[in-house]
């Protein structure tokens, strides 16, 4: 065995001792094939043993500028000699304030307010709280409830996972905070109406939001929360007009239209935020993730003015914050990432090349196994089915044997880091980060062509 071998031997062996995966079985840290990333640099991730695996998926929809970039962990240096911490719990600090108004001037309209948290899911459950004080100091204490999608990812807080309808992400912590609706999304490869008209299916789905909220009775319903493209069950595009109908729904009704953007935020459809993409405005968003491209944790609420207002006045108080929310160091990073994003205009890079990547996987669609291909920007979801004609999907054994059992590894295998996923129906996802190009686009496409192949002979 060599030096090299055995190391990674042990740091499995060592990880099957003490270390917790996330959203993985515990059982797989019982056998030495666990992988082992130790390094990355632009957008190629590295094991402990020198293999080479192109990051199709930035981490998890995170590090938009890419691995080892030396100037973010300057910046976290420097500010760490300066100040390593400090909180904003009555106090603040320049990064913070240099970072807000740096995020206001990117936001759309009047979202001007920025409260700062650490992760995703911390600024759903921000927004949530947030919404519900906002209609008590407004006259208006019934309005608590909320409306999100079918097979829609929010967060896992008690909060965000009550947003999210995932079962098996659910069942297993119920009961969850009440008050929480599911309406139809936006998939319309599988839709139940209007499936030979885009335009009439997102005002199909439109309107299974504003008949849940009328189900609950308007008087109750705070806030409709919903991704620009929805994440889980394989990257959902709205349809034309769909999120203008939204809009005209939410005012129609005095309901808060929050963007959750911890994905779609900061490049990944080739804007600041999708909302600008999709041309809505949105009375909050939550963004996290390519925000620091992961180089620090941060998250954010990007909240309107008008829902500032009531807080303006008096002793009125937003009891809600984490200690480590608006770090010095994360805020840093995140001022140095966005010098990034401007200085190379990866939002423009992402705009200029989507066409050419949403080409580059199309021309997998002469694969049997491949049913769909959806996405925007540098988002895609590529759904797999066993009939491609009836759009037959897998099996719960099929999706064991053929998703869990062998895509996911052999795609590993072949040099690809994605995701295989079957939350809804069995996708493969690719998110890579946004300095990539053609080049890499055909490496994608090149292996998921070998493996896809490979994996249909075992249906």
């Amino acid at each position: 065995m060599t030096a090299t071998a055995s190391h990674q031997n042990s740091t499995t062996r060592r990880a099957e001792a003490h270390l917790w995966p996330h959203f993985s079985r515990l059982s797989a840290y019982q056998t030495d094939s666990v992988p082992v990333i130790s390094r990355g640099e632009g957008a190629y991730i590295y094991d402990e043993a020198g293999r080479r695996y192109l990051d199709g998926l930035s981490g998890l929809f995170v590090v938009q500028v890419g691995h080892g970039r030396q100037e973010l962990a300057d910046a976290a240096a420097r500010q760490s000699a300066e100040l390593g911490y400090f909180p904003l719990w009555s106090f603040v600090h320049p990064k913070a304030v240099e970072l807000a108004e740096r995020i206001a001037s990117a936001a759309p309209g009047d979202l001007n307010r920025i409260f700062f948290s650490n992760s995703g899911s911390e600024a759903v459950e921000t927004a949530w709280k947030l919404a519900k004080q906002y209609f008590k100091l407004t006259g208006k204490p019934s309005k608590y409830k909320v409306i999100s999608r079918t097979i829609a990812y929010h967060g896992t807080t008690h909060g965000a996972l009550s947003l999210n309808s995932i079962p098996s992400h659910r069942i297993p912590f119920e009961p969850l905070v009440p008050g929480a609706r599911k309406a139809a999304n936006t998939n319309f490869y599988r839709a139940p109406e209007h499936g030979d008209d885009l335009v009439a299916f997102g005002r199909w789905a439109a309107d299974q939001i504003e008949a849940a909220i009328e189900a609950e009775g308007a008087e109750s319903v705070a806030a409709v929360f919903l991704e620009p493209v929805q994440n889980a069950g394989g990257c959902f595009p709205p349809p034309p007009g769909y999120f203008q109908r939204v809009r005209e729904i939410c005012d129609r009704h005095d309901v808060l239209l929050v963007s959750d953007e911890v994905i779609c935020g900061w490049g990944r459809l080739g804007h600041p935020f999708g909302a600008e993409r999709y041309g809505y405005q949105p009375d909050m968003i939550t963004c996290a993730k390519g925000l620091t491209s992961g180089y620090a944790p941060m998250g954010a609420t990007v909240i309107s003015d008008r829902l500032a207002e009531p807080f303006l006045n008096g002793d009125t108080v937003f009891a809600h914050g984490y200690t480590f929310g608006g770090h010095p160091v994360s805020c840093a990073v995140a001022l140095a990432n966005l010098d990034i994003f401007e200085r190379e205009d990866l939002y423009g890079r992402v705009r200029d090349n989507e066409g050419t990547f949403r080409a580059t996987l199309e021309r997998l669609t002469d694969l049997p196994i491949v049913g769909d291909v959806r996405g925007d920007g540098y988002f895609y979801g590529i759904e797999l089915v066993k009939d491609r004609a009836t759009k037959e999907s897998f099996t719960a054994e099929e999706s064991e044997r053929v998703l869990r059992g062998f895509l996911s590894t052999a795609l590993f295998d072949a040099g690809l880091y994605c995701r295989a996923d079957d939350r809804g129906d069995p996708v493969i996802q690719l998110a890579p980060p946004l300095i990539c190009g053609p080049a890499e686009f055909d490496e994608m496409e090149s292996i998921l062509r070998d493996v896809l192949t490979k994996a249909y002979a075992l249906l």
